[in-house]
Parts: structure tokens; sequence; C-alpha cells
């Protein structure tokens, strides 16, 4: 069994990428702080709604320097609308991490960038490849399934798996185009090798490919029970970015009265959340008998 793309499949696939990949602005970036936040922000969030939020983040902290001076109640309020708000906490952390540890310029090899605040393997990868050209592959969830298909490695997620995904992702990696190699793999998993009918006709490594013209990986997971759908208003994230979109549109420093119910949520929910977003950095609390007061994190 191959273990990595052939040449001549990441050939194809680099002259697919030149003429056909996403024009999306940060991929046109060379700016390694730059190249870091996009690729945070991009982590479970699509694309369409990481630009406008990219350039706004960009121009509200320019570099590295002023996003680890700031505080975290005006990082939370840059991060509007992106989700998951400890990503913004993580990445000013990494800042200031970078500022006192490396002279505030971002390392470039990936076990410099994954003992960061909040940097990951993925992350450490993508920004090593595509900010510095480091010939590492990169692996999120289009990557491994553009190469557990194309090599037949399934879909496991045991530690062996992820191992045998990790090598085979550095071992397929153009080390003339890295930065290009991780967006068009990126890209062919998200536009042409989708996780159900794949566009098998259209991709540009089908003849590499173990698992062309399957409606599936060659190795299938177990199949596991559906869990019941549950309307997002329902659960405590949607009740956590509610609670933040109220800080967020109070005074700087001013203290807002936190009480339920929030839709759905009844009181004791609400004070469950608050508590929570306190313990995780993002706000600050302040109980006067019955009253429960808050306000993002100033320090």
């Amino acid at each position: 069994m191959p273990t990595a793309l052939p040449p001549a499949a990441r050939d194809a696939l680099l002259a697919w990428y030149d003429a056909r990949g996403r024009q999306i602005a940060f991929r046109a970036s060379r700016d390694p702080y730059a190249i870091l936040v996009s690729e945070v922000m991009a982590q479970q969030t699509q694309i369409s709604r990481v630009v406008p939020a990219w350039i706004a983040f960009l121009e509200r902290f320019p570099t590295l320097q002023t996003l680890a001076a700031a505080t975290p109640a005006e990082v939370v309020r840059a991060w509007r609308g992106m989700g998951y708000d400890r990503r913004a906490l993580n990445l000013r952390r990494a800042a200031q991490a970078i500022v006192v540890e490396h002279g505030g310029r971002l390392p470039e090899d990936v076990a410099a960038l994954e003992r960061l605040p909040g940097i990951g393997p993925y992350t450490a990868r993508a920004v090593a490849a595509i900010a510095f050209g480091r010939p590492v592959g990169a692996v999120d969830t289009n990557v491994r399934r553009v190469l557990g298909r194309a090599l037949g490695l399934g879909a496991g997620a045991s530690p062996a798996a992820t191992r045998a995904m990790q090598a085979a992702a550095d071992a397929s990696i153009e080390p003339a185009r890295p930065g290009d190699w991780t967006h068009a793999v990126m890209d062919l998993g998200a536009t042409i090798c989708r996780p159900r009918s794949p566009r098998c006709a259209d991709c540009p490594i089908a003849r590499w490919c173990r698992s062309a013209g399957e409606a599936r990986p060659a190795k299938r997971p177990e199949p596991t029970a559906k869990r019941p759908s549950v309307p997002f208003e329902s659960t405590t994230r949607w009740l956590r970015g509610r609670i933040l979109d109220r800080l967020r549109s109070a005074d700087e420093a001013a203290w807002t009265t936190i009480d339920g119910p929030i839709g759905g949520h009844d009181a004791a929910a609400v004070t469950k959340a608050v508590a929570a977003l306190a313990s995780d950095g993002l706000i600050e609390i302040d109980a006067e008998g019955d009253r429960l007061t808050a306000r993002l994190a100033t320090g």
C-alpha cells in the first residue's frame, strides 16, 4: 500500500489548484502573524465569515505587539461574530508568549509553534508550511479525507491511525511549494473530495486514488447511532454567545446585570454559564446579594 502521493499526483493537484483554487483574501498575505490569525479564525468557522473578520481584526491589532498589549475585553470585542471566543484569548496569549520568549517574531519550526498557547498540531504545521515554507503536512478534516481515500488509510482516529495519517501528509507534500500544497489539498477536500457524493470525475488525482468512483472511503468506520438533532438556541454555546454579546454591547468597563431567563434557558442555567465564562477568563463577575453582574475581562 502506498504511503504517499506520487510526484505525478502532486503535480496534477498543484496544476488544478493553480487553475481552480479558491481565491481567499488571507492567502495573499505573506505576514506570518496575519497567517497565524487566519488559521486560528478558520478553525470550525466558515471561510465566508472568516475573511471580513480577519480584515477587521488586523485593522484593530495590526501586529503581534498590539495584540499582546490588548486587554482580554478588547480582543473579545474584536472577535464578535466568530464564536468559540476562547480562541481569541488563546491568540492573545500566544502573541504575549511570542513577544516575551521569541523577541516578537513568530517561531518557524513546528515544535516551537506547538508550545504556544492554543496552537495545536494542525495550526503549527499549517503556519510552518504557509508562512515559512517548511515541508510539513497540516492535517485537518479535508486533508484527512483526501489522503485517507487516495491512499486507502481509512477513517480511524486511533493514535496509530493518526500517526500514519501525519506521516502520509508529511511524505506527500510538495517540498518546492509547501504553502500552495497545503491550500491545494484543503481545497480539493472542500470542493471535490466531499464527505458525501465526491466528484471523482472532476478530481485531478483520481487516477492515483484507491477510492475513486466509490461513494465512501475504501475503509469505512463502524456505523454509529445518530444522535437526535438539538436546536442551536437550546445549547450552552448559544447561551454563552448571547451573554458575551450583551457584555460586548456595554461600555468598556461597565458592570452589566446578568439574569435569567435568556431564551429558553432559566436563571440557574444562566448563572452556570456566567460562571463557566469567568472560569475561561472571558469575563469578570461580581455578585451582590441576589444580583449578578459581569463585564468582559479587563486584565
